[in-house]
């Protein structure tokens, strides 16, 4: 059995097209109109019309209407598609009152900056956890070929491909740091936000290029982690703190125990044994890292006693 490779269609290009300054296509109608209106004058001052004269002043008028069909006007940062008879003929972007073939069908595309704040997307990170994730993309067309005739509706493609992005980067990066990964630190979403960007306008040029759109900046608006987890996760992000936290405090305890006997050593102020010592480091960690103020209780013996 033959099989027929079916090839996708050849992307479109866009083509400069020359149009001529419009004031001069309306100035020659607006003389063909009152050469019209003249020759009926004439006619009517004959008393009696000709069938010439009316046929010349019908003719006059349908070569003005004719002329100034072919009249259209584009605002800065706009352009227009020219086609005739389905065939694409040319892209204008000179902006003011312009003129054409007046065969030619004109479809306007904006070319101005746009912005597309996406919908907040419920996705699993790279580790699995539920998440809450939106961006923001600015976006314009470059290739108005591209965005007429390779796809359907390209601000549509614009919204369902960038959906479609933000869901695989969030698949890509974790939400947060792993606190057992050692010293192997990756980016994340929450704490590499250029990285992320980057990554995010990469992707989202690569699935645009097909419509003809260049993306100008994406950015992450919303994230957080789902509902249903939020609050464990808060947990572990708090028990995280309070372990670095403590963990400071102590080595901090334990520099200054370590100067303390130091100095007593060094000065010879008192010289202590090794139950002492013990005594001294146990009761200084007591105080150094106590998360309550301690009660001292004054010895009024001997130290030995």
């Amino acid at each position: 059995m033959n099989r027929t490779a079916t090839a996708h269609p050849p992307a479109s290009n866009e083509l400069p097209i020359g149009t001529v300054h419009g004031f001069i296509v309306l100035a020659i109608g607006l003389a063909l109109l009152a050469l019209a209106g003249w020759t009926l004058w004439s006619q009517l001052g004959q008393g009696r019309p000709t069938p010439g004269g009316i046929a010349t002043v019908v003719g006059l008028l349908s070569l003005a209407a004719f002329v100034m069909a072919g009249l259209y006007t584009l605002q800065p940062n706009e352009a227009a598609i020219l086609q005739l008879f389905g065939a694409y003929r040319g892209t204008s972007r000179v902006p003011g009152l312009r003129a054409t073939n007046p065969f030619y069908t004109r479809k306007k595309v904006s070319l101005r900056a746009r912005n597309l704040n996406g919908d907040r997307l419920k996705v699993n990170d790279k580790r699995g956890n539920p998440i809450e994730i939106a961006a923001v993309v600015v976006w314009h067309v470059d290739d108005t070929a591209k965005a007429a005739f390779d796809v359907d509706d390209y601000e549509m493609f614009v919204k369902v491909q960038s959906e479609a992005a933000v869901r695989h980067l969030a698949s890509s990066f974790a939400y947060d740091e792993d606190e057992t990964a050692g010293d192997r630190r990756e980016p994340t979403l929450l704490g590499s936000a250029d990285i992320v960007a980057k990554a995010l306008e990469r992707e989202l040029q690569a699935r645009l290029d097909q419509a003809g759109v260049v993306v100008e900046e994406a950015r992450l608006t919303h994230l957080a982690y789902a509902p249903e987890i939020a609050q464990v996760m808060l947990r572990r992000q708090q028990a995280e703190a309070i372990i670095s936290a403590r963990q400071k405090i102590v080595h901090g305890a334990v520099s200054m125990v370590e100067m303390a006997l130091s100095e007593l050593s060094a000065k010879e102020v008192v010289t202590l044994d090794d139950d002492r010592k013990a005594s001294m480091v146990s009761n200084l960690m007591i105080v150094l890292c106590a998360e309550s103020e301690v009660q001292p209780v004054i010895n009024t013996g001997t130290l030995y006693g």
